[in-house]
């Protein structure tokens, strides 16, 4: 009964440090991020916006509020989806497309039905297309 015990704290204890040491590393990451993005934004600005618009040169606390203000007009800068497109894409690998053509087994014939049938179809269609034009 003790080694369960002990097999159940173990276990908890390493996901709570597996936890603590995601969180760790994503409010590192994220300050990474804030830095490098902050910094390259306040380049790009100094380096093409002074010379093409006019305008003047920026400090690095305002590249990083572009970059804020960036991120809260535009929303996430990717990873993140919609829920109606999840959804879809959910119904799209559960295979519940109901409009989809999943039978490619008459395709062979595509090309001499068209050379067939289909440039005759479309020569006639030209044809009637122009009388009514007339």
């Amino acid at each position: 009964m003790e080694d369960h015990v002990e097999r159940v704290v173990k276990t908890k204890v390493k996901k709570g440090v597996t936890k603590a040491f995601k969180i760790f590393f994503a409010i590192i990451a994220a300050i990474v991020f804030v830095f490098l993005f902050g910094y390259l934004i306040m380049w790009l600005w100094n380096w093409l916006m002074p010379d093409i618009f006019g305008l003047t040169k920026i400090t690095y606390w305002q590249a990083v509020g572009i970059l804020a203000l960036a991120k809260i007009l535009f929303g996430s800068f990717g990873g993140h989806h919609s829920k109606s497109k999840s959804k879809s894409r959910r119904k799209w690998k559960a295979g519940d497309c109901r409009g989809a053509r999943n039978d490619f087994s008459e395709w062979k014939y595509y090309d001499s039905y068209w050379k067939e049938e289909g440039e005759n179809a479309y020569r006639e269609y030209v044809e009637r297309k122009k009388r009514e034009e007339q």
